[in-house]
């Protein structure tokens, strides 16, 4: 049973990844002079997932959620004003 708490745990870990507001996603990416296909690779996705995730059409999820969040939140701290500063829609701010 601790495996099962475990990875109930884990999989809540993923879901909560911080990912930055939305429409600062293809910015972060571009600012960081990378190409969807790029990330996509890196991630382990299809560079459509990318365009998928950047235009609103899908969101990412675990295992690619944490991993993507990850880059943003590392290509956020390198340009800021790519970022902006309001949490991703719907994100628990509590």
């Amino acid at each position: 049973m601790p495996q099962v708490a475990s990875e109930a745990v884990q999989s809540l870990l993923s879901r909560a990844a911080s990912l930055p507001a939305r429409e600062s996603w293809g910015r972060l990416r571009r600012a960081g002079g990378l190409t969807q296909s790029e990330v996509a690779a890196a991630i382990g996705v299809h560079r459509v997932q990318v365009a998928r995730w950047e235009s609103g059409k899908a969101e990412p999820r675990p295992p690619h959620r944490q991993d993507y969040a990850l880059l943003l939140q590392g290509l956020a701290a390198r340009h800021p004003s790519a970022a902006g500063n309001q949490p991703e829609e719907g994100a628990d701010v509590s």
